[in-house]
């Protein structure tokens, strides 16, 4: 299986001691998060898993300690051109910029990727401003990563909620072929590889490829051998391989306002402080009622 690190929220950033903690006892407890009772049980050794792929928007503390991860890995870090306004706790990205430089030295910039995601519209973030703050990024990371992954906002439930105080308007097609014809033309000037996930638009026209992130091809790449994928569902309907996700929602405190995985703000505080860096599931402990299922 390939260990999602994680899409539902940012394990690096907030969680990053727990998951090591796991790695070394050897197994990980995650709790299925519309099912509170059921707890799978992920032996976390070689045969069982494959690869992880980490997901953050600051990899700093990861960064510490990744002479310490005992699997093959690819690293994505989602790198934005939002202020406060939009991403409140995010940490500063030139910080985030350099520690991505310092990961690419480390690893090489085929295993670390960049996703510019999610592209928002209103008023103060338009198509000028991301091409320059696009520009910006190729700029400083042309040499370090190879690959960008574009994708448009999406009205998930968060989104919504905040869509009048971001001052944000829908999104047309044809607001991203404007956006993809102006980071496409400086995708192509930086010698970077664009392209989009689970979008439905067509902006090959401007060198941007529809992809996958997590693709059979890319494991392939990674481990070095035929790979089978796994079984499950695939991500998003994307056309991505199917991962184990070990996160749970409501439980990131960067406060971006267009966040898919917090749906419940009012829940976030008081679940983090639920989180104990030594057990064996994210938030909380196991309890009596709890079902746990070893997954393999």
């Amino acid at each position: 299986m390939i260990l999602f690190v994680s899409g539902r929220c940012d394990i690096p950033a907030f969680y990053n001691d727990w998951f090591f903690h796991r790695l070394a006892a050897g197994f990980v407890d995650v709790r299925n998060p519309f099912h509170a009772h059921q707890i799978s049980r992920i032996p976390l050794v070689e045969g069982n898993v494959d690869a992880i792929v980490f997901c953050t928007k600051n990899p700093l503390f990861l960064a510490q300690r990744l002479d310490e991860i005992p699997f093959p890995y690819l690293i994505h870090v989602t790198l934005t051109p939002y202020h406060k306004d939009i991403e409140p706790f995010v940490p500063q990205k030139e910080a985030v910029i350099e520690t991505i430089r310092q990961i690419s030295e480390a690893i090489g910039k085929k295993r670390i990727v960049v996703r510019y995601d999610p592209i928002l519209l209103n008023d103060r973030y338009d198509v000028a401003y991301h091409a320059k703050a696009f520009e910006r990024l190729a700029m400083r990371l042309c040499d370090h990563v190879e690959t960008v992954i574009l994708s448009f906002v999406d009205l998930y439930q968060n989104t919504r909620v905040h869509m009048r105080e971001m001052g944000m308007r829908r999104m047309e097609e044809a607001d991203m072929h404007a956006l993809g014809r102006v980071i496409g033309a400086i995708g192509r000037a930086y010698g970077m590889k664009l392209q989009t996930c689970g979008e439905n638009v067509d902006l090959h026209s401007y060198g941007i490829e529809k992809g996958a992130c997590i693709s059979k091809q890319i494991m392939e790449d990674l481990l070095g051998h035929p790979y089978e994928g796994s079984k499950g569902k695939p991500v998003r309907g994307c056309g991505c391989i199917p991962t184990v996700d070990i996160g749970d929602y409501n439980a990131c405190a960067h406060g971006c306002k267009y966040c898919y995985a917090n749906y419940d703000e009012r829940k976030i505080q008081a679940r983090m402080k639920t989180h104990d860096p030594l057990s064996s599931v994210l938030l909380g402990h196991v309890e009596e009622g709890d079902v746990l299922v070893k997954r393999m």
